[in-house]
C-alpha cells in the first residue's frame, strides 16, 4: 500500500526522554510538578506557558493561563497598553492540581469593537499579595457595526509526523509570521496537538542532514494517561513563537482525530501494541478533557465532560462560524456504501443544530469550519475511509447522505454566504462544488478551501470524490509523503470581509511565500 500521512504514524519510535532546549526559545526549562507538594513556599507563581484568549464576542472574552504552583487568578484590564487608565480588574478561579495548574475566566461588559489591553496576575492563594510577573495580552472585542472589517487566519496539524519544535529553525516560526499579520483571531482547525506521535530526538532527512527536536517525557509514547495528554499540549507551549501569537491573536479550537490517536471513531477497540489503553472512548474522555483544560472554551471549561465542542461564534455583523465535530458523534469508518446512514459524520443531533442555527444566522458570511474536508478521499486502511467521500463518484453513499441533507437545506432555506473551511490533508488548495459536475444536482454552489500543516509533515493531494461536483482551483502540496517543515513550509488561509462592501477574500498562504492564491466572493448570493 502507498505511504499517505496516516499510515506512517504506525511506524514511531521510541523517543529519548528529557527536556533539551534552546535559548533563544527562551521556554521553561522544567516540567511542571504534577502536583502542589513539589513547591516551597519562597517563591511566587508565575505563567511560564503564557497567555491565551478565545469565546471573543462585543462584550465579553475567555482568558487562560497554567501556573507553575498553586495560585488564585486575576485579570487586569486596560484600554492602554501602558496601563496608564481606565484599570478593571476582574476575579479568576484557583489554579490547582484538579485541573493541571490551568484555568479561565471570563471578562464581562467589555467595550464592543476595541483592543483590549490585559494583564493575568497569579497570586498566593494564602497570602494575595505575593503575587508573580503578570503575562500579558491583548484581544479585539467583536465589532456591533457592519461597516467594521474583519479578518482572520485559519490553519491545523501541529507537531505531527514526529516534526517537533526544531530549536535549530528557531522552533515554530510561522506563528510569528502569522501574529505580525495581526489577524482578529486563528481558527485552529484540529489536529492541534499529536497525543499519536512520539517525537524522537533528531530525525534524518532526504539530504543527510538532521532535524533536531526539542523532547519531552510526555512525548515519548503515545499518549494513554490524563498527564500525557495534557503533556502534549504543553508541549507546543514551549514554544515562543507559539506563546506570542497567543498572547496577541484569540484562539478558535476544535479537534480532529489526533487529539486522541489516528483514525479513530466512538466505540473502536484499539489493536495496536503501543497502547495498553485498548478502548477509545476511554482514551477520548482523557484526551477531552486536557483540551479543556488548555483551550479557552467556555463550554469544555476545565475539561467538562458533558461539553461540547461544536459551537457557533458570531464575530459582529460579517460572521458567523460554525465549529463542528466531526469525531465525537460519527459512525465506524466503512467502506461508506451504506444508502441508509441516520449517523453520519455529524450524527442527527448535531445536524439539527447545524441546520437550525445556519437558518437562524443574520450574518452576511457563515463560514462552516469543518476538521474534515467533504470531496477529498481520506483513506483508512485498503477498504474503508476515514472523511466524508469514499471513492464513488456516483449518488451519495454513506456519511454523504449527511452531506448532501445539509446542501440541500442551505439551498432551499436560500441561506446565503456559506463556505467551508477545513486542514486535516496537509496540503492547501481551493475546490470549488457545483451541481452542474455533481451526481447530486440539489445543491447551491460553493467554496471549500483547505490549508495546513501549520507544522506536520507534508504530504501529495488527495484524488477528489465527483459526487458533489468538486473542481480544483488551485492546489499546492509535497511532491513525497512526509517532508518535513523545513523542506515543505507550512500553510496558512487567511479570510478578510470588506467592512464597505461585504466582499470576503481568501487568500493561501505559505510560511516565506506570500500568497499563493486568492480570489473574492460577492455577498448576497446563494451560491457562487
Amino acid at each position: 500500500m502507498p505511504h499517505t500521512r496516516r499510515s506512517l504514524l504506525g511506524g514511531s519510535l521510541a523517543v529519548p526522554v528529557g527536556l533539551a532546549l534552546s535559548g533563544a526559545l527562551a521556554a521553561p526549562a522544567f516540567a511542571a510538578p504534577a502536583t502542589a507538594a513539589a513547591f516551597t513556599r519562597s517563591g511566587r507563581p508565575s505563567a511560564p506557558w503564557g497567555t491565551q484568549s478565545g469565546e471573543i464576542t462585543a462584550h465579553s472574552a475567555t482568558l487562560w493561563t497554567r501556573s507553575d504552583r498553586p495560585a488564585r487568578m486575576y485579570v487586569e484590564t486596560s484600554p492602554s497598553e501602558s496601563f496608564r487608565y481606565g484599570v478593571r480588574r476582574h476575579g479568576g478561579p484557583f489554579l490547582g492540581p484538579a485541573t493541571d495548574f490551568t484555568g479561565t475566566t471570563t471578562l464581562r461588559d467589555l467595550p464592543p469593537g476595541q483592543q483590549i489591553h490585559y494583564r493575568v496576575v497569579l497570586a498566593d492563594p494564602d497570602d494575595p499579595r505575593r503575587t508573580g510577573e503578570p503575562a500579558r495580552g491583548t484581544f479585539r472585542t467583536t465589532p456591533v457595526s457592519r461597516r467594521h472589517p474583519v479578518r482572520f487566519l485559519w490553519s491545523g496539524d501541529l507537531a505531527g509526523q514526529g516534526w517537533g519544535i526544531n530549536p535549530d529553525l528557531g522552533g515554530y516560526r510561522v506563528f510569528d509570521e502569522m501574529r505580525r499579520r495581526d489577524p482578529d483571531f486563528f481558527l485552529f482547525s484540529g489536529d492541534t496537538i499529536y497525543a499519536d506521535g512520539p517525537i524522537q530526538a533528531s530525525v534524518p532527512l532526504h539530504d543527510g542532514s538532521i532535524w533536531r527536536n526539542i523532547t519531552t517525557e510526555e512525548k515519548a509514547k503515545v499518549a494513554e494517561t490524563l498527564d500525557e495528554f495534557r503533556g502534549n499540549f504543553r508541549y507546543n507551549l514551549l514554544d515562543r513563537n507559539l506563546r506570542e501569537f497567543n498572547a496577541q491573536v484569540p484562539v478558535l479550537a476544535q479537534w480532529d482525530d489526533h487529539e486522541v490517536r489516528n483514525n479513530w471513531y466512538p466505540g473502536q477497540v484499539i489493536d495496536a501494541p503501543r497502547y495498553t489503553v485498548r478502548d477509545v472512548d476511554t482514551l477520548a474522555g482523557r484526551a477531552r478533557r486536557a483540551f479543556g483544560e488548555y483551550f479557552p472554551v467556555t463550554d469544555l471549561r476545565g475539561g467538562r465532560a458533558e461539553g461540547r465542542m461544536y459551537r457557533v461564534m458570531r464575530y459582529g455583523p460579517l460572521l458567523d462560524v460554525f465549529v463542528l465535530d466531526m469525531r465525537t458523534y460519527r459512525d465506524a469508518n466503512s467502506p461508506g456504501r451504506q444508502t441508509v446512514d441516520p449517523v453520519g459524520i455529524l450524527g442527527r443531533e448535531q445536524l439539527a443544530w447545524l441546520k437550525r442555527e445556519l437558518s437562524r444566522s443574520r450574518a452576511t458570511w457563515k463560514v462552516i469550519a469543518s476538521d474534515m474536508p467533504l470531496g477529498i478521499v481520506v483513506p483508512d486502511g485498503t477498504e474503508n475511509y476515514e472523511a466524508v467521500a469514499q471513492g464513488d463518484p456516483g449518488a451519495p453513499l454513506g456519511r454523504e447522505l449527511q452531506i448532501a441533507e445539509l446542501l440541500r437545506h442551505i439551498k432551499h432555506q436560500r441561506i446565503t454566504g456559506t463556505l467551508w473551511l477545513t486542514a486535516d490533508v496537509h496540503y492547501t488548495a481551493a475546490n470549488h462544488y457545483a451541481p452542474e459536475r455533481a451526481a447530486f444536482t440539489d445543491f447551491a454552489p460553493f467554496w471549500e478551501f483547505v490549508s495546513g500543516p501549520v507544522g506536520a509533515g507534508g504530504f501529495p493531494a488527495g484524488k477528489l470524490d465527483a459526487t458533489f461536483g468538486p473542481e480544483t482551483a488551485y492546489v499546492q502540496s509535497a511532491p513525497v509523503a512526509n517532508m518535513s517543515p523545513s523542506e515543505n513550509p507550512p500553510y496558512y488561509g487567511e479570510v478578510e470581509i470588506d467592512g464597505a462592501s461585504g466582499e470576503l477574500t481568501v487568500r493561501l498562504r505559505r510560511q516565506g511565500g506570500g500568497v499563493l492564491f486568492a480570489t473574492s466572493l460577492q455577498p448576497g448570493r446563494v451560491g457562487q
